[in-house]
């Protein structure tokens, strides 16, 4: 079956607001090559344009981010499907937000896992419904949280850090919150309001003040962050590459216990 030539990021910008909102619900919005690239181009696009004074992330379907697309890197490991050398890796995306010279606020739909709690940490501001769970699933498919370590350390309070990235534990908004990975948890039905709360605020600021106060606010050694990125996507690499992980994601698509759990 041909693919949908449908962009899986879809841009829209209102009163200076740009939401990029990912649009793959069939596979609770993963992070595959295409809807990487896309979320690439939105995100350059909303930074191109001066009248755009902030963007939000946000998604379709019951889930904000799977993290990686397990389907697309089993084929590749496989041999089935080349690995597109165009499409931005994780750590790219990571790097993007992170680096914005215009706030970026998460503005969570439902829950995040992996690779799109990378997004949420990387976001400025990040806001999720109570609903919304968590975690780091890693580790119970055989690889390491290791590109997304970056911008989650310099969120989460270290114990809780320790506890979900070893444990793979499902957490709720609430708890993250506290652990210091998003802004607030809020009643669904209140999510519109604060969100517009918020923008207003960042509607208010002035866009060079807006730019240098979250170039204060980052972590000042970017070119320190730009070589762990690279250091933990070779990492991340070497573990997505080995028997563990291959028995992994066997399992996962199995809905079994991979054979390591006793």
């Amino acid at each position: 079956m041909a693919e949908s030539a449908e962009p899986l990021v879809r841009r829209t910008t209102e009163r200076g607001i740009t939401t990029l909102t990912l649009d793959s619900p069939g596979n609770r919005n993963a992070l595959s090559a295409r809807l990487r690239a896309d979320l690439a181009d939105g995100l350059a696009g909303a930074m191109a344009d001066d009248e755009v004074r902030a963007v939000v992330l946000t998604g379709t379907g019951p889930a904000f981010c799977a993290g990686a697309d397990l389907r697309e890197v089993a084929a590749q490991r496989a041999g089935h499907t080349p690995e597109p050398a165009h499409a931005p890796s994780i750590a790219d995306l990571c790097s993007a937000i992170m680096e914005a010279p215009k706030p970026v606020v998460a503005s969570l739909n439902g829950s995040a896992r992996a690779g799109g709690i990378g997004l949420v940490a990387a976001a400025d501001i990040a806001i999720a419904p109570e609903g919304a769970t968590f975690a780091f699933t890693e580790v119970r498919i055989g690889v390491v949280p290791a590109v997304i370590s970056v911008p989650v350390a310099a969120r989460m309070h270290d114990r809780q850090l320790s506890r979900y990235f070893l444990t793979g534990e499902t957490f709720d908004a609430v708890a993250a919150a506290g652990a210091g990975l998003v802004t607030c948890a809020v009643p669904t039905e209140e999510l519109p309001t604060v969100r517009e709360r918020i923008l207003d605020g960042l509607r208010g600021g002035a866009p060079r003040a807006l730019a240098r106060t979250k170039e204060l606010l980052g972590d000042p050694g970017s070119a320190a962050r730009r070589d762990a990125f690279a250091e933990m996507a070779e990492l991340s690499a070497e573990f997505f590459d080995s028997e563990d992980a291959a028995e992994g994601r066997a399992a996962f698509f199995e809905k079994r216990d991979p054979s390591w759990v006793r």
